[in-house]
């Protein structure tokens, strides 16, 4: 099994690339009769109490980000999953239907506030989304030992005030969230194949052909550093000062539009030159396209792995979260990826196996490109209700 894991994380991220054009999420109607009805495994609504596996099937529904989790380009399939199956008999139905973090929580919300168990037994939410998730109460406690292995959690991630000593949730993958672009394209507009500015980002050259993601904490921290504020200590007169120069590059028409995980989609189908976007997503898509921080600075982010209330697989879940945090695995993830394992010898394993993977700063962040990278200030739920107000009459909601 080992050799099998290692000879895995070898795997050029590059190997995760596939045509988007059917839908990086899998389809929105499908998302939402999923989190429309009762539970995972059960046809009729389970109550949100912490049970495991009390309904006797050992299927795990896992909703996840696109380009989260490596794939067998030849048979579609998920190789670490599949180990995972075959080593413990636990089926794991993958979905791909995270789009946005309000997106989801906005169809997840009225289930779980009914007392109902969503059709999902493992959801994916950004810190800031996964600090709300735990105090509505819509998560279940782990039991510890059965994850020995979230002993290898890196100690840098390891206590965050939302959730101390990490009851209720584990780091999935980090990224950044910058600007990416298609090399040749941009060469062909502007006269470079590389974009290190906001400047570059809003060139006139450009209208038309950007995208921006309608993540508020990934995109306005961009606008913020640029137009000389500090993303993690903002006021509401700097926040609206971002907010009304977006607003004037939809007016002008070029913002194209505002998009979540398919915007990556859009990119590869040639629909546009420049997005703001993340950083492993751009890495998938091929050497063709580029990403990078601004010199202003961009974000970087943890994606966290809970266990909504009423999953009758909270044991086998745990079971799961056991195996991702083997450092072979959360090697094998990162490299299939490209994005940042938050598992401690991960990056051992790598630089052993893959010393080119290892050397990119992306997915091994070095002290001068983290000197870039922000995390936006937590907002109090008076700035919350504001600024998600101006947010969405900004991008159309």
């Amino acid at each position: 099994m080992e050799n099998e894991k290692e000879n895995k994380s070898k795997g050029s991220f590059l190997t995760r690339r596939r045509m988007l054009q059917a839908s990086a999420i899998g389809g929105a109607a499908a998302f939402a009769a999923a989190c429309g009805t009762g539970g995972s495994n059960s046809d009729s609504a389970a109550p949100a109490t912490d049970s495991a596996n009390t309904d006797g099937v050992n299927k795990i529904v896992w909703a996840n980000w696109p380009y989260y989790m490596p794939i067998d380009e030849a048979t579609g399939g998920f190789p670490d999953l599949e180990a995972f199956t075959a080593e413990t008999g636990i089926e794991i139905d993958y979905q791909e239907v995270y789009n946005d973090n309000n997106e989801f929580y906005a169809t997840s919300k009225p289930v779980l506030d009914k007392g109902q168990a969503l059709a999902y037994d493992l959801v994916t939410p950004t810190d800031w989304m996964a600090q709300l998730w735990i105090k509505n109460g819509y998560v279940q406690e782990f039991d510890k030992a059965n994850i020995p292995n979230a002993a290898n959690l890196l100690a840098s991630l390891a206590n965050v005030s939302w959730d101390p000593d990490r009851k209720y949730s584990l780091p999935y993958l980090s990224g950044f969230a910058g600007i990416g672009w298609n090399k040749a394209k941009l060469k062909e507009a502007i006269g470079t194949d590389t974009l290190t500015t906001m400047d570059q980002f809003f060139d006139p050259k450009l209208k038309g052909q950007v995208l921006v993601l309608s993540e508020l904490r990934d995109t306005i921290p961009l606008i913020l550093g640029w137009q000389g504020a500090d993303p993690t200590n903002f006021t509401a007169e700097e926040f609206q000062k971002a907010i009304d120069y977006l607003q004037s590059q939809v007016d002008n028409k070029h913002i194209v539009e505002f998009n979540g995980n398919d915007y990556a989609a859009k990119l590869e189908a040639g629909d546009v030159i420049a997005a703001i976007g993340w950083s492993g997503d751009l890495a998938q898509l091929g050497d063709e396209y580029g990403f990078d921080l601004p010199v202003t600075g961009g974000t970087i982010y943890v994606d966290n792995l809970v266990i909504p209330a009423g999953s009758t697989q909270k044991a086998n879940v745990e079971k799961l979260l056991n195996y991702l945090y083997d450092p072979e695995v959360g090697a094998s993830i990162a490299a299939g990826t490209g994005y940042i394992s938050p598992v401690e010898g991960a990056a051992e394993v790598i630089a052993k196996t893959d010393p080119a993977l290892a050397a990119n700063e992306f997915v091994f962040p070095t002290p001068e490109l983290l000197k870039r990278a922000f995390v936006t200030m937590p907002f109090t739920p008076e700035q919350q209700a504001d600024f998600d107000a101006a947010w969405a009459k900004l991008i159309g909601n």
